[in-house]
């Protein structure tokens, strides 16, 4: 399996990829909204293909950490074709997300999602931290933080999903 930055021939796969892990096509207008907006980090939008098909997608993007107005990398979401699930793609794309945000030089991952997965790679509560989650978040068991190297602990306030990106209602 290879994992790489998506290409523009990529887009038609992982809007395939994302409907079928989600079973809905709103969680693809999340990805194409993350795409078209000025906090789309191309290097952080992953594609694991294997045998020349694509079954895995990952995305991170900036977020703002208020009151001080800072950017920061949310991870997702993460999607993996069904019938290629619990084969380690998942895995593959969140630590090469890990990898390449770190060598960035970014100080932290956010993601939303389920702590029982996530927490594999390290993310805990983000409150524990002082980040606050966003109010469209599902709760904060939800609302996870994984500090890389760059990572500075003074750095606290509430995460803001921007209306571009996270604004796709549910």
């Amino acid at each position: 399996m290879i994992v790489r930055a998506e290409g523009p021939d990529d887009h038609e796969d992982i809007r395939r990829i994302v409907d079928e892990a989600f079973g809905d096509t709103i969680t693809s207008a999340i990805v194409d909204g993350i795409r078209a907006s000025d906090r789309f980090v191309p290097e952080l939008s992953l594609v694991a293909v294997s045998e020349g098909q694509s079954l895995g997608h990952v995305i991170s993007s900036y977020v703002d950490v208020v009151p001080d107005t800072r950017r920061v990398l949310q991870v997702g979401p993460l999607a993996v074709v069904p019938s290629h699930q619990r084969r380690g793609i998942g895995i593959a794309l969140m630590l090469a997300t890990i990898r390449i945000a770190d060598e960035r030089g970014e100080p932290l991952l956010l993601i939303e999602g389920n702590p029982a997965y996530y927490g594999r790679f390290g993310f805990t509560r983000a409150d524990e931290r002082g980040i606050e989650m966003p109010p469209e978040s599902r709760g904060p068991q939800f609302f996870m933080i994984r500090p890389l190297g760059a990572y500075d602990p003074r750095l606290r306030g509430r995460a803001v999903y921007p209306p571009e990106t996270f604004g796709v209602a549910y």
